[in-house]
This record gives structure tokens, C-alpha cells and sequence, in this order.
């Protein structure tokens, strides 16, 4: 059934291409992300869940005295 489906769209074979494009740009923006992102944001979420005080301030001034 999924064959006859896919053999009467037009292009079929362009489509994986495609969607391989999207997923490989998706893949470098997100390195790209994680490589460029700031130290201190990534700090302040990595320990969002174990401060009952979620004040960014107060998360930076405790990682950067210890």
C-alpha cells in the first residue's frame, strides 16, 4: 500500500534529499550553538534544578567562589 502511494508522488526521489539537507543544517546550527553559547547561561541551567533560589546572580557569584 505505502508503495503505490509513493510511486504516484512526483519527485519521490528529491524528498530524502531534501530532508537529509535540513537535518544536517539543523545538526551544524546546533554544534554551532553549543560551541558559541555563554559559559555562565549554560552554567546557570546545568544547576537550575538543584538551587531552590533561581536568581542567575546569586548562581554565578556561588560557581565562581567555589
Amino acid at each position: 500500500m505505502y508503495k503505490n502511494v509513493l510511486q504516484q508522488i512526483d519527485n519521490v526521489q528529491v524528498w530524502p534529499i531534501i530532508s537529509f539537507v535540513i537535518f544536517f543544517l539543523f545538526f551544524l546550527f546546533l554544534l554551532w550553538y553549543v560551541f558559541t553559547a555563554d559559559k555562565s547561561f549554560i552554567r546557570y541551567m546545568k544547576e537550575m534544578p538543584l538551587n531552590e533560589n533561581n536568581d542567575p546572580q546569586s548562581v554565578t557569584e556561588k560557581t565562581s567562589k567555589s
